[in-house]
């Protein structure tokens, strides 16, 4: 079983492509933000109307703003998974805020291509991208029970801030090895 695993990704790190988002794909990011999401296992899925709250569309809104930095991951010409980060300081605040001057991340893959390391790879491209941009620092927000809290700790996420169902993360970017 565990070499089954094992080939199955390894198909799957062998095709995969990261590069930044292309104006003709800049419609996915709707898909994506909705797959960013959390929802939990068992329970209905969310209304796909949910991306259209400020709160959430905060995210994507306005797409192209100077700061503005969004990778694809692609399997055979496919994009199947984004990373992207945006300062989030209007009137409505990014549930990762941390200041004026710190970009959010937003990730997400679609449901079949989770828990295959893609997502690691996805966050790794955009934190040396962040570097070489010379950000100090970044953060994002994750639901408590989201597995994908695990991965940001793997990265060099730290908790800044424990709120009732969420953690407030965050990366010093200035380490020597940040999402090593």
């Amino acid at each position: 079983m565990l070499l089954a695993v094992i080939l199955f990704l390894g198909c799957y790190m062998d095709r995969i492509q990261i590069r930044e988002i292309k104006p003709s794909e800049l419609h996915l990011l709707e898909d994506f933000l909705y797959e960013a999401v959390f929802q939990k296992e068992g329970e209905p899925p969310l209304p796909k109307t949910i991306i259209d709250e400020p709160s959430i569309r905060n995210y994507i809104g306005d797409w192209g703003r100077p700061d503005d930095i969004c990778l694809v991951a692609l399997i055979d010409g496919r994009c199947i998974g984004a990373v992207w980060t945006r300062l989030l300081s209007g009137d409505i605040k990014g549930y990762g805020y941390i200041n004026d001057f710190t970009p959010e991340f937003a990730i997400s893959l679609y449901k079949e291509y989770r828990g295959k390391g893609i997502g690691t790879v996805l966050m790794r491209s955009m934190i040396q991208k962040l570097k070489k941009h010379g950000c100090s620092q970044a953060s994002l927000s994750v639901q408590k029970d989201n597995l994908a809290y695990q991965l940001y700790k793997k990265l060099g996420f730290k908790v800044v801030a424990e709120l009732h169902d969420d953690y407030l993360m965050a990366l010093d970017l200035s380490e020597e090895n940040p999402g090593k």
